[in-house]
């Protein structure tokens, strides 16, 4: 499995109707809700924004995809099979539509569509897909800066501090990491 980093574009003109594609890292459905809905304020007179997404949740891969009004199976699905074609996750693809007044046709929407896809996705770096968790720990006042880095070089982040008698941090890092964290860390432990 790989995923993407950052945004992706791209742009193709096929007989009059222009096909503007957007790719972007997304680990929830509400970032897909948030990336779709800031393409969809920027082309507000589109005809069209079919897209297509696969998250990977606690329950499994959720992929999901729209034809966005276009006749059945011809533009969110030729996108979600650009996605599953390179086994990507946590990335969301959206492609706008301007109707040019010349109708592609199934075949025609179904190449715009995915061709459009690939082209957005090729401008991206795609890298390994790390499946990451989060750890809650509790640790001493002296022992936050160790931490600090230990989490840095875990390639994680620190999502969370509470300043109490102890401090509580909530972590994000590669599942792979997390009991290594733990380990040496944690005097309590909740998750």
């Amino acid at each position: 499995m790989q995923t993407i980093l950052e945004v992706g574009a791209a742009e193709q003109t096929i007989n009059k109707s222009k096909f503007l594609a957007w790719v972007s890292h997304c680990q929830s459905e509400e970032e897909v809700a948030s990336f779709l809905r800031a393409i969809a304020n920027k082309n507000q007179n589109a005809h069209h924004l079919a897209y297509a997404f696969r998250i990977k949740t606690p329950e499994g891969l959720v992929p999901r995809f729209s034809d966005a009004g276009e006749p059945s199976g011809t533009a969110g699905m030729p996108i979600l099979q650009m996605l599953e074609g390179r086994d990507l996750v946590n990335v969301c693809v959206g492609v706008i539509r301007y109707y040019g007044g010349i109708n592609l046709g199934k075949g025609g929407l179904v190449r715009a569509y995915g061709g459009t896809a690939k082209m957005a996705i090729e401008s991206t770096q795609m890298v390994d897909y790390v499946e990451m968790d989060e750890v809650a720990l509790t640790i001493d006042y002296k022992r936050v800066d160790e931490l600090t880095r230990v989490v840095k070089q875990l390639n994680g982040t620190i999502i969370d501090k509470t300043f109490d008698a102890a401090v509580s941090v909530k972590i994000r890092l590669p599942m792979t990491d997390k009991q290594t964290l733990i380990d040496r860390f944690s005097t309590q432990y909740g998750h």
